[in-house]
């Protein structure tokens, strides 16, 4: 049997060094933090969306094309069901919720608990976990690493896996300089990139927030009225500094990308459809309820405390009545619904995103095992590789998924 080093106590790391002890190998657990699945803890806001309801096909298909034939093996290795199995064995009961999203049941936390049961599974399996144990070089030469460097200590093993994470929350841990260590062993990477981050607008609305938006589209258009960018369906919320949820956590790759090529402008629509259907309605409703006050018919689409500083804004009385709208205040309210101005965005933070974009290219890594092609010895798995999909579990999934086709040596 191998001596494996896994490096990173993350979701990745945590499955990757379960599955090797679990089939008799001696595996030593290297976590930089002082415990483990410190990003795992916060997740979700400490509530911790496990992974995605579905078919390993239907997760699949919410990646992009080069991402989800990489998964493909991996997942279908262990895939949501599994995973939602083995942390029930643990004692951790789940739910999905109507969007397909697996959590704990709710309970004070929760995240905690499923940490917990990972760590619990490893220490059962026999693995010898360090805390406090930061790596700071690899070293060797193709196609074998000879060793790894803590400070003021050398490790050898048979097989290195690396589950370090990306470069979101730095706090937890995740810094990204792994990737700067495999430059310099020649392994190709894309640069670390925000994905998955709360959008700052360089007007935000700090008096809005807490406010959501719902069921609407958050459009990335080239500048105001600019050709259409991107947009994504889903709810927001306005923060202090600009906007959050998983509409605008969905776009904010997009965003950044337009926003460092010259032209970007956010917009979100609470009327689906072109303006003029939007405002042949509203015509209709001038003609059959005409006392009926604009501000009131501005609520039925946007939340009341949007509703009056809009108004304001934009010019008209608080007591107009549709009646009374001349045209371009009936186009003011239309553009209000369709595309609610959001703004310009500010530069998207790599530290805040729930996962980066970048990494180790895939390519480079065979996706039956994570063995790094050319080498004998080196894994990679988890956030470190150039995966980034969609919010709603689906990250967590291709971590837990990853660290376990890493680990089944």
């Amino acid at each position: 049997m191998a001596k494996v080093i896994v490096v990173g106590g993350g979701a990745a790391g945590l499955v990757a060094a379960w599955r090797a002890a679990s089939l008799g190998h001696s595996v030593l657990l290297l976590e930089a933090n002082g415990r483990l699945g410190v990003k795992l803890r916060i997740s979700g806001g400490g509530k911790c969306n496990i992974t995605h309801d579905g078919l390993p096909k239907d997760l699949l298909a919410a990646f992009p094309k080069d991402q989800a034939r990489f998964l493909r093996p991996a997942l279908f290795a262990l895939d949501s069901a599994a995973v939602v199995a083995l942390l029930r064995r643990e004692g951790v009961d789940t739910y999905v919720r109507d969007n397909g999203r697996i959590f704990p049941l709710d309970r004070p936390g929760s995240a905690v608990a499923v940490v917990a049961a990972f760590e619990s599974l490893v220490r059962r399996t026999g693995v010898e976990i360090r805390t406090g144990a930061r790596v700071t070089a690899l070293r060797g030469r193709t196609p074998r690493i000879e060793s790894l460097e803590l400070e003021g200590e050398r490790l050898t093993a048979d097989v290195y896996v690396l589950a370090t994470g990306g470069a979101s929350y730095p706090e937890t841990g995740t810094r990204g300089e792994v990737l700067g260590w495999l430059a310099e062993l020649g392994v190709p990477a894309r640069s670390w990139f925000p994905a998955l981050a709360p959008i700052p607008l360089q007007q935000p609305r700090p008096a809005w927030e807490g406010v959501s938006l719902r069921e609407g589209e958050l459009r990335l258009g080239a500048g105001p009225g600019g050709r259409r960018l991107d947009g994504f369906t889903g709810d927001l919320v306005f923060t202090k500094a600009g906007i959050s949820g998983p509409a605008a956590l969905e776009l904010s790759q997009a965003t950044e990308r337009a926003r460092r090529e010259g032209a970007a402008w956010l917009s979100y629509a609470t009327v689906p459809g072109p303006p003029e259907a939007a405002d042949v309605s509203l015509q209709s409703e001038q003609r059959s309820n005409p006392r009926l006050l604009a501000a009131t018919w501005l609520q039925r689409h946007l939340p009341e405390r949007l509703v009056g500083p809009l108004i304001q804004e934009a010019g008209l009385a608080s007591d107009l009545r549709l009646k009374e709208l001349p045209r371009a205040g009936r186009r003011v309210l239309v553009d209000l619904v369709t595309a609610l101005p959001l703004g310009a965005p500010q530069a998207v933070s790599l530290a805040r995103g729930e996962v980066a974009a970048g990494g180790v290219a895939l390519p480079a890594v065979d996706p039956h095992t994570m063995a790094l092609r050319g080498w004998d010895n080196l894994r990679i798995c988890g956030e470190l590789l150039d995966i980034d999909g969609p919010v709603g579990g689906y990250n967590l999934q291709a971590a837990f998924s990853t660290g376990y086709a890493a680990g089944s040596l």
